[in-house]
């Protein structure tokens, strides 16, 4: 009996988290909803079981639709959705780097998922190592969750990519490659969201010694996007209250001047 994917677990854990309002600033960053994130996961856990074949080629090749064609159009949305030019350049150079890392990992020390093997490391599974090793590069790349979450699942996409064309050098006819498929679903889903987690402990982290996000020189829209919902409710608050103060003291001076 083969184990159940690791990917649709983690999926499952972070639907509860989202759910239960656990996750709700990781996703006022990344300028999602709760419903939309959900939508996003069921999208994610469907198109697990739908891959598209491409007919015509020398090897046999399927698109994953849950691996491959939602995380690249959730990717695009995020870029849509970024604060900035630079952003939006550091979360591209995040995937193209972390591609090529994962691919030379791969090729050069380990087997990448029964695709081109290495030999130094084939005793560690990299299931577990290259999201691991795709989140940090993601995070030190991208240097934002948006952009680290991006550089993570494109990362390994590319990588995926990567293994079909290294499959066609090859001639591997005799193997159908599923892009987004099979393991390297786990590794996105499970990439991605580490990339979150490290750039929202990082993140999190700084801004607390800093005494909140860094503001100088950065657009209105992208403070927007950083500001934390407990200050914009206790902003209101103060406004409202030093509203009804001063109403109260004008209402005194009429009164005053009445007498």
């Amino acid at each position: 009996m083969d184990r159940f994917p690791l990917g649709l677990i983690v999926l499952i854990v972070v639907s509860l988290l989202i759910f239960f309002g656990i996750a709700q600033r990781a996703l006022d960053r990344m300028r999602l909803s709760d419903k939309g994130a959900l939508a996003v996961i069921l999208a994610l856990i469907v198109g697990s079981f739908i891959n598209i074949p491409i007919p015509g080629l020398r090897v046999p090749l399927e698109i994953n639709v849950g691996g491959a064609l939602i995380p690249v159009a959730l990717a695009i949305y995020l870029l849509a959705k970024a604060g900035t030019g630079k952003e939006v350049t550091r979360a591209l150079i995040s995937s193209v780097l972390t591609g090529i890392v994962i691919y030379f990992i791969s090729t050069r020390f380990m087997s990448g998922l029964g695709e081109p093997a290495g030999g130094a490391l084939n005793f560690v599974d990299p299931l577990y190592v290259f999201p691991i090793i795709a989140a940090i590069i993601a995070y030190l790349a991208g240097r934002s969750r948006r952009s680290a979450f991006i550089g993570a699942t494109l990362g390994i996409i590319l990588w995926d990519v990567a293994n079909y064309f290294y499959m066609l050098q090859n001639n591997a006819t005799n193997a159908t490659k599923s892009i987004g498929g099979a393991g390297a679903f786990d590794t996105i889903v499970i990439s991605g969201i580490l990339a979150v987690l490290i750039a929202d402990l990082i993140g999190e982290t700084r801004e607390r010694l800093q005494g909140g996000p860094a503001s100088q020189g950065k657009p209105d829209a992208l403070l927007a996007g950083l500001r934390k919902p407990e200050f914009e409710q206790k902003d209101r608050k103060k406004t409202s209250t030093e509203k009804e103060g001063h109403d109260s003291l004008d209402r005194k001076e009429v009164d005053r001047l009445e007498d």
